[in-house]
């Protein structure tokens, strides 16, 4: 593949991006919470371990946000009806998304309760 092709699949994939978070309300919560708990481990220096974890339950959410919206794009275009797999298929996907969301947050507990309690307990 020439760098010219490289290059251009980058900006595709940075202008899927850039979709997702001006089209999507529920990606621009995930963007904010995001900032919350990048600052809350700033504030609370979580060790390596925990940055791993946060950031890969960071990733993975806003990467099943974004198949998320694929799947809806791409079931609107093939099915612009009203159809029971159709609704099927976006409700699958957002429960993708949700689930993820649910696993992020125990991390979030694990990672940052202690250190609240902690914090608040001195």
């Amino acid at each position: 593949m020439s760098l010219q092709k490289r290059a251009a699949s980058f900006r595709y994939a940075f202008r899927g991006l850039l979709h997702l978070f001006q089209s999507q309300p529920n990606a621009r919560i995930h963007l904010v919470a995001l900032a919350v708990v990048v600052a809350a481990g700033f504030y609370f220096q979580i060790s390596r371990t925990e940055w791993i974890a946060v950031t890969l339950c960071i990733l993975l959410v806003l990467s099943l946000e974004a198949v998320n919206t694929a799947i809806e794009h791409l079931t609107d275009l093939v099915s612009p009806g009203i159809h029971p797999l159709a609704g099927k298929a976006k409700d699958v996907a957002a429960a993708a998304v949700l689930l993820a969301a649910m696993g992020a947050v125990v991390v979030g507990v694990l990672v940052f309760l202690p250190k609240i309690l902690a914090c608040c307990s001195v």
